[in-house]
């Protein structure tokens, strides 16, 4: 059975460099989805309040019969909870949903810069972790400037930054900063949204080269990269596919084809305007 190799995060704790994304599954979706994944090899499930649904993915974990300690769970607030105190109030919402008693990583969802509280978010994950209530702490939807703010702030860095990512968003900017401060970047939407990046030519010919789908061609470039990823799927052929990335390498041609798609798909959201 296939699992995913582990990336090291800051916080001494690891994380699945490939997950199980679960937007926009409601409750019941998700408990079906996660207990196969959990069955076929993944160890790594990404929900967030704004989905509704991490009471399915507790209960998918429930189902599965696995050791808590032996899944890697995400989740995410909202902008309502931007407050050292608000932030507590989210983590115990979010717990009792899962039915867990602690979370592997929680994360701003969206910056929210027209509130202007994150980093009164931030020292509240930082209480968190500093309690053990939280292993990992990070952000989603952060780019150099707001993670800019909460490292000057605190003087602590993200664990992990979840951002917007795949060949039509490569983001190197956002990434690099990341990097230079010991943060884990993790691509959501990592195969796009919708069919176009599978049916790009450079992304087919990558994909026939090698034997695989489009879609494993695409989560090798995540990978590859030290990317983090939770491609969402409902079909247990595919989830099985989604997890089966590492056993080829691509060539640096091919991982340049994929980047030069860098700004040709739909547009990414912009966390300076969206966010909840």
């Amino acid at each position: 059975m296939a699992t995913a190799p582990l990336i090291q995060l800051a916080s001494g704790h690891s994380i699945p460099q490939l997950g199980l994304g679960t937007w926009p599954l409601d409750d019941a979706q998700a408990a079906d989805v996660v207990t196969t994944a959990l069955e076929l090899g993944y160890r790594h499930i990404d929900t967030a309040e704004n989905y509704g649904n991490e009471a399915g993915v507790g209960e998918g974990l429930r189902r599965s019969g696995m050791p808590r300690e032996d899944v890697f769970i995400t989740t995410k607030f909202n902008r309502e909870w931007h407050s050292v105190n608000g932030v507590h109030t989210a983590w115990e919402n979010a717990v009792r949903r899962l039915g867990v008693d602690y979370l592997d990583l929680f994360l701003i969802h969206w910056p929210n810069p027209d509130q202007d509280s994150y980093v009164q978010a931030w020292d509240g994950l930082t209480q968190l972790r500093a309690e053990g209530k939280v292993r990992s702490i990070g952000v989603s939807n952060f780019f150099p400037a707001h993670a800019g703010r909460l490292i000057e702030a605190t003087g602590v860095a993200p664990d992990v930054n979840q951002l917007q990512i795949s060949p039509y968003w490569v983001k190197d900017e956002a990434r690099a900063f990341n990097a230079g401060h010991g943060t884990v970047t993790e691509s959501y939407t990592p195969i796009g949204r919708g069919k176009e990046l599978l049916g790009e030519p450079a992304v087919v010919a990558a994909a026939e080269a090698h034997g695989v789908t489009p879609a494993q061609g695409v989560l090798r470039w995540h990978t590859q990269q030290g990317l983090v990823a939770i491609p969402k799927s409902t079909h247990r052929e595919r989830l099985a596919e989604n997890l089966d990335v590492f056993g080829f390498d691509l060539t640096p041609e091919e991982l340049g084809a994929f980047n030069a798609l860098d700004g040709s798909g739909p547009e990414a959201a912009d966390p300076e305007s969206f966010g909840h």
